[in-house]
């Protein structure tokens, strides 16, 4: 008896361009999928909504792996929950039946800065009319060497302290394409899921193997930003993953060692 292959999806990554968005991108089509990349480089805007309707003809799923052009609280939040509102009510008229969204473990906790502005993302998405998933994920692997770059002074790489469970954005890409072409219009229970790495790491740990791989000249040293109310969530395991995330691979060094 043939087996027979599931059925081609048409799916739209909003972001498409960006370290998630361009993975689900390439994971969806190595699968079969028809996939609408979304980015003001394709001639669609998410926050102005020029060509949102042409581009979202016929599509069945959003990715919406968007990011905006500021980290801080007010400006990232305009960014998000007008990113959201535009997706959600274009999509409705298109006809689509699934919007999935990326966000960070851990930041429904926070309460200013970027993290806040996650958490206004996830509601904006969850409030619209089209059912809505919400993929957490954990810091990407890639976040190390942009946080080496911003944090070195002179000789000395400012890393901030931080438990967390590094993850390759390739995996999250993964994951995304997994949640995007699920049976159903909406899975059961509450519409989150976390995907992370294989085993908890230290931050600065990291950096430092990155330095030495890459013979950085930069000593790494931990910081604590004493300023951000948040601050404590870095250091006690808030951005941990729970006991039913997805656990993937491959780990920081493993990574290091393939891309560098």
């Amino acid at each position: 008896m043939e087996e027979t292959m599931p059925s081609s999806k048409k799916i739209a990554v909003a972001g498409a361009t960006g370290r998630a968005g361009h993975h689900a991108t390439d994971a969806l089509r190595a699968r079969g999928h028809d996939v609408v990349p979304i980015s003001r480089s394709q001639g669609v805007d998410v926050i102005t909504g020029n060509g949102l309707a042409e581009a979202l003809a016929g599509v069945e799923c959003i990715i919406d792996a968007t990011t905006g052009p500021s980290p801080e609280q007010d400006p990232a939040t305009t960014f998000f929950t007008t990113a959201a509102r535009n997706l959600q009510e274009a999509g409705q008229q298109a006809g689509v039946q699934r919007i999935v969204v990326v966000s960070i473990i851990g930041t429904d906790r926070f309460s200013h800065g970027y993290g806040a502005a996650k958490v206004a993302h996830e509601r904006a998405m969850l409030a619209g009319p089209i059912p809505a998933l919400v993929l957490r994920a954990a810091q990407f692997h890639e976040l190390v060497p942009q946080l080496m770059e911003w944090g070195t002074q002179g000789d000395v790489a400012y890393v901030p302290r931080m438990r967390t469970q590094l993850v390759a954005a390739s995996t999250v890409g993964e994951a995304l394409a997994d949640l995007a072409t699920a049976p159903g219009p909406q899975r059961s229970g509450p519409p989150f899921a976390e995907v992370a790495g294989p085993r908890e790491e230290s931050l600065v740990e990291m950096a430092t193997l990155f330095a030495e791989r890459r013979g950085h000249p930069a000593k790494v040293e931990a910081v604590t930003d004493t300023s951000d109310p948040d601050h404590e969530l870095n250091e006690n395991g808030a951005l941990l993953p729970g006991p039913s995330a997805k656990l993937a691979g491959p780990t920081f060094e493993e990574w290091l060692k393939a891309t560098y």
